[in-house]
C-alpha cells in the first residue's frame, strides 16, 4: 500500500506533467498517468507535421516515462466530448463576433470531469495535473486556487472555471517550482530529451494557430456567407470592405489590408450586419466591464463591493478594480482605463495571489 494513496495524473508527454508524475511518485503516492486524447489533428485541416499534447509521440512518451518509473499508464479517447462542446463552441463563438476562451471550457467542462470519472473507476482518491498553480483549503470550508511561483508560467487564469467538488480532489505539485526548476529535475531525473522540449503556446486543436483557416475547415461556406461586409468608424463613415467579421478580434491592428494613414484598431464587432468597427487606440480603452457565467472560488458570493485585480486576457498583468455581484453577473469598474475588452474572453479577479473567481466578459 502506499504512504499517500493512489493518485490519477494527467500526462501530456511534455515535461510539466512528466516531472509532476514522478515527483508524486517519489513522494509515495501510488501514481497511474492517464493521456487523454481529445482532438484528430487530420480532421482539423492540419497541413504539418502532427504536434502537441495529443500526437503519438507525445502519448509514446508520456507511457514510456510511465514504464520506466513502474505505474500504470493509459490513454483516454475522449475526441467526441472534445469536439461536440469545446470546438463546437469556438466556431459558434466566432460566428456570433465573441473571442472564445477554450482552454476555460476544456478544463472546466471536459478535462476534470473526464479524469474524476476515470480517477473513480481506478479508484483513485486524487487527480493532479502539471499546471502552475497552487491550491489550499481555507477556513470557511472552500478550496481557493493561487498564482504559482513561476509569474511568467502562472496558469490560475485558465483554472477559474474548476468546481470546488473537483477542487477537492485535485493537485497541483508544480504550484512552488518555477519552470527553470522544473526542466533541472527532468535532467536530474535523466531525461534530457524531456527537459528540452518547447513549450507550445497554441490552441491544441488549431494547427499552425491559424484560427482562420480552422474556421474556414469547419464551416465550408464561411467565406461566401461573410466576404464583402463593411469597415466603418466609429461614427459609421465606410472606409472599406472586409473579409467577413469572424476573421478579426478586437483590439486587431494587424492585417486589417486597409490604410487609413494611422493606426487603426478593431474597436467592435458587429455580426448581424457584418459589420466590423475601427477606431483609434482611445476608443479601445474601457473604463467598465460586465463578466457573465461566474464561478467564485475564494468566496461563495461577493455581494459588496470588493478591491481586485482583474486580468481580461492571459498574458495580461492586471488592473486594480472594483467589483461587485450583480445577480448572475459582475461587474467590474476598473482603477484606470484597460485596452481591448474582447467579448468571450475570460475576466479573471485575483485578491493578491489568491484567485477570487471568474467569467466571461460579456
Amino acid at each position: 500500500m502506499s504512504k499517500h494513496g493512489r493518485i490519477l495524473v494527467a500526462m501530456s508527454g511534455g515535461v510539466d506533467s512528466s516531472v509532476a508524475a514522478v515527483m508524486l511518485h517519489e513522494q509515495g503516492y501510488e501514481v497511474i498517468g492517464l493521456t487523454m486524447k481529445t482532438w484528430d489533428y487530420a480532421s482539423s485541416g492540419g497541413s504539418s507535421k502532427e504536434t502537441g499534447c495529443c500526437s503519438l509521440d507525445s502519448i509514446n512518451d508520456a507511457r514510456a516515462l510511465a514504464v520506466g518509473y513502474g505505474f500504470p499508464h493509459y490513454i483516454l479517447d475522449i475526441r467526441s466530448e472534445f469536439g461536440d462542446f469545446v470546438i463546437d463552441n469556438f466556431v459558434d463563438e466566432y460566428l456570433a463576433g465573441r473571442t472564445p476562451n477554450p482552454c476555460v471550457l476544456c478544463n472546466t467542462h471536459i478535462k476534470w470531469e473526464a479524469l474524476l470519472k476515470r480517477a473513480d473507476k481506478l479508484d483513485c482518491e486524487y487527480i493532479a495535473t502539471g499546471h502552475y498553480a497552487n491550491i489550499r483549503l481555507q477556513d470557511n470550508g472552500r478550496y481557493v486556487i493561487s498564482k504559482g511561483k513561476d509569474e511568467n508560467k502562472d496558469q490560475s487564469y485558465v483554472l477559474w472555471g474548476v468546481s470546488q467538488k473537483n477542487l477537492a480532489r485535485t493537485k497541483f505539485p508544480l504550484g512552488s517550482f518555477s519552470k527553470p526548476e522544473i526542466r533541472q529535475m527532468a535532467m536530474d531525473m535523466g531525461q534530457i530529451e524531456l527537459a528540452g522540449k518547447s513549450e507550445s503556446y497554441e490552441i491544441c486543436f488549431v494547427p499552425d494557430n491559424d484560427y482562420r483557416a480552422f474556421l474556414r475547415h469547419k464551416v465550408g461556406d464561411l467565406e461566401e456567407r461573410v466576404a464583402g461586409g463593411n469597415f466603418v468608424l466609429t461614427d459609421g463613415t465606410i472606409v472599406g470592405k472586409h473579409k467577413g467579421y469572424p476573421f478579426y478580434t478586437i483590439g486587431q491592428r494587424k492585417g486589417l489590408g486597409i490604410a487609413l494613414g494611422h493606426p487603426m484598431f478593431v474597436t467592435n464587432i458587429q455580426p448581424e450586419t457584418n459589420t466590423v468597427v475601427l477606431g483609434t487606440a482611445d476608443e479601445l480603452e474601457r473604463k467598465q466591464a460586465w463578466v457573465k457565467n461566474l464561478n467564485l472560488v475564494k468566496y461563495e458570493t461577493i455581494t459588496e463591493p470588493i478591491e481586485a485585480v482583474t486580468k481580461i486576457r492571459y498574458k495580461d498583468a492586471g488592473t486594480q478594480s472594483t467589483i461587485v455581484q450583480m445577480g448572475q453577473h459582475m461587474k467590474v469598474d476598473f482603477h484606470h482605463s484597460v485596452s481591448g475588452i474582447a467579448p468571450g474572453q475570460s475576466a479573471v479577479f485575483y485578491e493578491g495571489n489568491d484567485l477570487l473567481g471568474g467569467g466571461f466578459l460579456m
